[in-house]
């Protein structure tokens, strides 16, 4: 624990089963609050700049491991309050501390209740918990029903609540009666201009090196497309086997490059030295399908055009603003076809056009949806 004084202000504990340094929403909620609050966070690895106090997680406790016989029996109780970093928490977490508590994903949420903040817990729920790995039978058959048992019993209690999007709030309101807040995965605004069109005209993503996302798909595009591109992509290592494949693929051709991750507090202004940021995600989940991540916001702060594919939430927004252009379907063949249709004069339009909206859609607009409740959470305790 590290931790130091200061006057006396409210409390807010931020809890986070996630290393605080690599989780942009969860670094945002830090520089939003801590200004004004006295802010304890508990998360894995070191403490985020401006807090009072951080707990860090033992990186040998892994929060996702849950007790199988468990799940298999819908003992639920015992598997959450049985795992190993639930436990170490409630050891170490002193009760009644905080006014509030903002507990970030459904995981984090009856321990915060359970250590009882004066004013009550604001949940962030960054996933539609019970179907965010649906596409594995044995997830769907042992541990959704586990979710929709701590959504069911335990988001109820909280004070508040709010989602990444809105296709995702308007899931907890259907089956769960839930009404929940939007605040979207907005990237704090850049101060920077649109840089000219390259030549050839430079594509770019970044995130995390998953195999259900397909990432391969953009490369097959990139190779196939007659229009003079190329693609770096920076790769978070999720999946090293997987990078390594991605890797093997982009070998084979000069117009894709593969990058190691870049730090978030560098991420957006590299962005900026490329040209269309390129995001087309199969929706194999429902959290896939409704997906409205910080790329897509971190490609418009990096005043880039953007090409996705026809994900509802991405698709409405960038038809709404005109930043890009949305792929037919979420195959390969369909990206080629985008991407045949690009020239210098209609990237450049794309880029004026996210800095046209770049203030209205950064986190610094964006982040009322957490203040709000939070703060009367805070100013109530």
């Amino acid at each position: 624990m590290s931790g130091g004084t200061g006057p006396s202000r409210p409390s807010l504990l931020i809890l986070a089963f996630s290393p605080i340094a690599q989780d942009a929403r969860v670094r945002k909620q830090v520089a939003l609050f801590a200004p004004d609050y006295d802010v304890t966070t508990v998360g894995y690895g070191p403490a985020p700049d401006g807090v009072v106090a951080h707990h860090e997680i033992p990186a040998d406790l892994i929060a996702w491991h849950k007790d199988r016989l468990g799940l298999i029996v819908r003992r639920y109780s015992s598997v959450y309050w049985g795992n190993a970093v639930v436990a170490h928490l409630r050891a170490v977490l002193p009760v009644h501390a905080f006014d509030a508590i903002l507990a970030d994903d459904a995981d984090t949420v009856p321990l915060a209740l359970w250590l009882r903040p004066r004013a009550g817990v604001h949940a962030d729920l960054h996933e539609y918990a019970p179907r965010e790995n649906e596409e594995s039978r044995r997830w769907r058959t042992f541990v959704a029903p586990y979710y929709r048992w701590i959504c069911r019993t335990f988001l109820p209690r909280c004070a508040s609540l709010t989602t990444v999007g809105a296709g995702l709030a308007e899931e907890y309101r259907r089956e769960f009666g839930l009404e929940v807040g939007v605040v979207p995965n907005a990237t704090p605004f850049l101060d920077t201009e649109p840089t000219k069109v390259h030549e050839p005209i430079r594509l770019v993503h970044s995130g995390n090196a998953r195999r259900n996302r397909n990432l391969g798909l953009m490369i097959d595009a990139v190779v196939n497309t007659s229009v003079s591109v190329t693609l770096d992509l920076y790769l978070m290592p999720n999946d090293p086997a997987y990078l390594a494949e991605l890797r093997e693929q982009a070998a084979r051709t000069e117009r894709v490059r593969i990058h190691d991750p870049v730090p978030y507090e560098r991420l957006v202004r590299t962005l900026t030295d490329y040209d269309v940021g390129v995001f087309v995600l199969p929706p194999i989940t429902f959290n896939y399908l409704w997906t409205l991540p910080n790329k897509l916001f971190d490609f418009i702060q990096g005043r880039l055009g953007v090409i996705i594919g026809p994900s509802p939430e991405m698709a409405a927004l960038v038809r709404r603003h005109g930043v890009g252009e949305v792929t037919s379907d979420f195959t390969a063949q369909a990206l080629t076809e985008t991407l045949d249709a690009l020239d210098a004069a209609r990237v450049r339009r794309w880029k004026l056009a996210s800095h046209a909206v770049a203030r209205d859609l950064s986190a610094d607009v964006g982040m009322t949806g957490w203040s709000g409740p939070v703060s009367a959470l805070l100013e109530r305790g």
